[in-house]
């Protein structure tokens, strides 16, 4: 039966609820009753051919509760004049409320609305755009306007989240919050104290101090090593540390295997970077890297690509190293899979690069291809390294 039944009503009422049209109103004392719903009813043929099943259905609308149902008659032929459903209204918030059974969430939301308005009225926007968000941080509420607050009174406070001096507020409640506190923060803050160019980071945008960003390298010419110990010398210093290292370098391989990395063969004036994955903000700041020549090694897939592409922003004279057509054809038999394969341009690969890249992405050599870097035979990789010192390779 295609009739508007009272569990379709309830449904109507319910889209209303999921859409946030039922409580958001409450912020501004704005109601959006009364409300017809949509009404489907019997037509002319079927009053006449169900007129049994019309008037149970009758029946049922006229006693469904919370709702006004108007009627208007209808003359028929045969049956005489009937009066049937036009149409269904909900008159109040209380109503529709009532009728699909959240009373009880309206009641605890006022609350919140409440709360807000008398501590941080700023947030009350973001209240009326996700008031079933903010249902679900009830119980989290006051602590997070106690966050705002805090950060009113102490702007972009250089200091380590865990250094909030809050009763129940940690590290860890704020990174479980960190997407709601962003919303919040940037309406109640003033813009002096937020980083508009902090991208994702939390600590950046609102002035804490964030983890340091560490750099971890091996040197590869004991000549030059870090410490007078004989021990192979596996470092990790933070970015601005990093970034003063005064070595007597000249070439430099960032590779994305940390089995690669801690295997990577000794090579005079040379220093190896363990790279895992896409950024490099930490390289960014080291002035001497620009008078290196650098050689990315990452896996020959086209995310590999896609982080060479992305290292050549912060060093655009980077070269890749084991990452050509030759290599890849010489390990035929370990190709493998990639899982969810790069499709968008890259525009900072050299030709042969791109030419490589294009035909992996485009399945010219089989399906999602790849060929991990720790695949390939180290001889191989020794051999490389070798040539490079003597200028005889095209890496």
């Amino acid at each position: 039966m295609s009739w508007t039944t009272s569990a379709d009503l309830r449904a109507q009422v319910m889209r209303l609820w999921e859409r946030g049209l039922l409580l958001g109103g409450l912020v501004e004392g704005e109601s959006p009753f009364p409300r017809r719903l949509i009404l489907k009813s019997p037509s002319s043929s079927e009053l006449a051919e169900r007129f049994d099943e019309v008037r149970a259905w009758i029946n049922e609308l006229r006693q469904a509760r919370h709702c006004r149902v108007t009627m208007r008659e209808v003359r028929h032929r045969t049956l005489g004049a009937n009066a049937i459903p036009d149409e269904v209204w909900i008159d109040t918030l209380d109503d529709a409320l009532a009728l699909i059974g959240k009373t009880r969430e309206a009641r605890r939301y006022a609350e919140l609305v409440a709360l807000s308005r008398e501590r941080q009225p700023k947030l009350l926007p973001w209240l009326a755009r996700y008031p079933l968000k903010a249902l679900e941080l009830a119980e989290e509420w006051p602590r997070l306007l106690d966050v705002v607050g805090w950060l009113q009174v102490h702007p972009r406070p250089g200091v380590y989240l865990r250094q909030i001096d809050l009763p129940g507020i940690h590290t860890k409640f704020i990174e479980a919050h960190r997407a709601t506190l962003n919303a919040m923060l940037d309406l109640a803050l003033p813009a002096a104290s937020i980083e508009p160019e902090a991208g994702g980071s939390f600590c950046r945008r609102y002035g804490f101090k964030d983890k340091p960003q560490r750099v971890r390298f091996r040197v590869l010419d004991p000549a030059h090593a870090l410490l007078s110990v004989a021990a192979d010398q596996d470092v990790a210093l933070n970015s601005e540390a990093f970034a003063q290292l005064k070595l007597a370098i000249s070439r430099v391989f960032i590779t994305e295997n940390e089995t690669n990395f801690l295997a990577f063969p000794a090579l005079p004036a040379s220093l190896a970077i363990f790279g895992a994955g896409y950024g490099f903000e930490t390289l960014a700041p080291a002035p001497w890297l620009q008078r290196c020549a650098v050689h990315y090694w990452g896996d020959i897939d086209t995310h590999g690509f896609a982080i060479l592409d992305q290292l050549r922003a912060v060093l655009p004279h980077a070269r890749s190293f084991l990452m050509d057509r030759e290599t890849l054809m010489a390990h035929r038999a370990l190709w493998g899979v990639e899982p969810k394969p790069e499709r968008r341009d890259l525009f900072r690969l050299d030709r042969e690069e791109r030419a490589l890249y294009d035909d992996l992405r485009d399945n010219r050599l089989g399906r999602n291809l790849r060929l991990e870097q720790e695949r390939i035979g180290f001889g191989w990789v020794e051999a490389a390294a070798q040539a490079l010192l003597k200028g005889t390779s095209k890496n």
